[in-house]
């Protein structure tokens, strides 16, 4: 009785399968061909390991442990008792073997072993014959958090990064300083959090938080990119380092308020090299994003040595050369260290001088404005990022994730050469209405609709109706490895979130 039970208990699940049938591979692959050839897999039996002829073998630390994580949630009502730990690129299914094959680690790592099996309520697993190419659109699929207008906690940027992997997003664009807060612990300069965070001690993050979000994202193929924002952006910085706001003034005095960096005093660069210098040592990404973006000129206006010393460089009243000014001076800085620099299209806006490495990011505008941006950069042979119409901390009531799907990054007047400086894009999730209780579910699945977009074949995902249900079942998906991704529309997940 009991293996008549088991039987018919296989073939509802078989019948369940294929009356709900739809494959939640997210984002889409290049190529894909899959049959309805089913096998079954049993967690007991179930194992990686590595290729004879594998250039990486055990012990390579990226995919030993990603291979832990991916039985996991191939798997994740498994008995911790019978999972194997002799990880590796082949995997053992039950009519043969399944081979993911990859030109390096990042490769491997972001193959499609976990996303193609399926249970559905049942205490079997399945796999079907299913064969993959694939490769990124864009090199660089980024997402920023801010952790300035909002403390988020550790916990919660290692879970934005655990979701990031899922969609295959490779940046972590980490806007870690602003206005309102300094909760990045400057070993060289800590009166800048200890005087500039919102709380000394509870709201900051150490040199081991950092570490450990390196680490964490390095384990899943993600980059971490820091942003220092200068000049502009930079209340908080003046709270714990004298003299390196610009005093504003009211008429002949100082009006105790304070503008942007004051960029006239050799102080104020000999401080950002050293804090430059000290960033080298702790973010190890080619990368580093230096801002420059929305500068207030009234404070410079308002102060007499500034206003002096624009006499002084022939700068007129052109505080945009000030500017510029500034951000070359802290541009050539970065390069000295090393590192490429990022910066928003505000410092090519203002026709800065900058090296031709410089990447732009364009923030502003709708598509009309941000294409006529892209045009413009690529034809000076600057590279470029598009996040202007992914800002998703904007939110409206509805499916606004089709307006995200149907962005076209490379759809501007310019030649194939122009177009191949579009070197890809950012989700930026900014905090002034965002803190933990609300990052998981504005942030998913809205931002993987630009995750797509920006690793897949464009004109493969151009129909936003037939993506719907593939999102919707990879939004399902999510919930099940623990992530709070907010409905699209009505409807239920077989595995209900599960933490509140």
């Amino acid at each position: 009785t009991a293996g008549r039970f088991l039987r018919l208990l296989f073939l509802l699940c078989i019948l369940h399968y294929e009356a709900g049938q739809v494959f939640g591979v997210w984002p889409m692959p290049q190529q894909i061909t899959q049959s309805t050839d089913r096998y079954l897999l049993s967690p007991q039996s179930f194992s990686f390991s590595y290729s004879k002829d594998s250039a990486a073998q055990s012990g390579c630390s990226v995919l030993d442990s990603a291979f832990k994580r991916y039985y996991s949630l191939i798997f994740p009502d498994a008995a911790d008792g019978a999972r194997k730990t002799e990880f590796s690129i082949n995997t053992l299914v039950a009519a043969g073997a399944a081979a993911l094959k990859a030109q390096s680690v990042w490769g491997a790592l972001r193959g499609r072993v976990y996303s193609l099996i399926y249970s559905l309520h049942c205490i079997y697993y399945f796999v079907n014959k299913t064969e993959i190419q694939d490769f990124p659109r864009f090199e660089f699929r980024g997402l920023l958090l801010d952790t300035s207008r909002h403390y988020l906690p550790l916990n919660a940027i290692l879970k934005t990064l655990d979701a990031m992997a899922y969609s295959k997003f490779n940046v972590f664009h980490w806007h870690i300083v602003d206005d309102p807060s300094f909760p990045y612990q400057s070993y060289s300069y800590p009166d800048l959090s200890s005087k500039g965070a919102f709380h000394p001690m509870t709201h900051i993050y150490t040199q081991s938080d950092v570490k450990r979000v390196i680490s964490h994202a390095r384990m899943r193929g993600i980059r971490v990119i820091p942003e220092f924002d200068t000049p502009g952006h930079t209340q908080s910085w003046g709270k714990g380092q004298p003299n390196l706001l610009t005093p504003c003034y009211k008429g002949d005095v100082p009006s105790g308020t304070f503008g942007p960096v004051n960029p006239i005093l050799d102080s104020t660069y000999q401080f950002m090299s050293g804090l430059f210098k000290e960033m080298k040592s702790v973010f190890p990404d080619s990368y580093v994003h230096l801002g420059g973006d929305e500068v207030n000129f009234a404070c410079w206006k308002s102060n007499p040595n500034v206003r002096a010393f624009m006499t002084k460089m022939g700068f007129g009243h052109d505080y945009t050369k000030l500017e510029s000014y500034y951000i070359e001076n802290i541009v050539n800085i970065s390069s000295a260290l090393n590192k490429t620099p990022i910066v928003w299209q505000d410092v090519f806006d203002y026709r800065e001088r900058i090296p031709k490495d410089t990447v732009l990011e364009i923030w502003k505008g709708v598509p009309a404005d941000y294409r006529t941006e892209l045009a413009k950069i690529t034809h000076a042979g600057y590279r470029v990022l598009l996040s202007a119409p992914w800002y998703i901390n904007h939110i409206s009531y509805g499916q606004d994730w089709r307006n995200s799907y149907t962005v076209q990054p490379q759809n501007f007047s310019g030649t194939d050469q122009q177009k191949a400086l579009v070197i890809g894009g950012e989700v930026c999730m900014w905090g002034e209405y965002v803190d933990a209780t609300n990052l998981h579910p504005r942030l998913w699945p809205r931002a993987c609709a630009a995750a797509e977009r920006l690793w897949s074949n464009e004109e493969m995902t151009s129909n936003v109706d037939q993506a719907f249900p593939r999102l919707e079942k990879f939004r399902c998906s999510l919930i099940r490895r623990g992530i709070q991704a907010e409905p699209l529309f009505v409807g239920y997940c077989k595995d209900e979130y599960r933490g509140v």
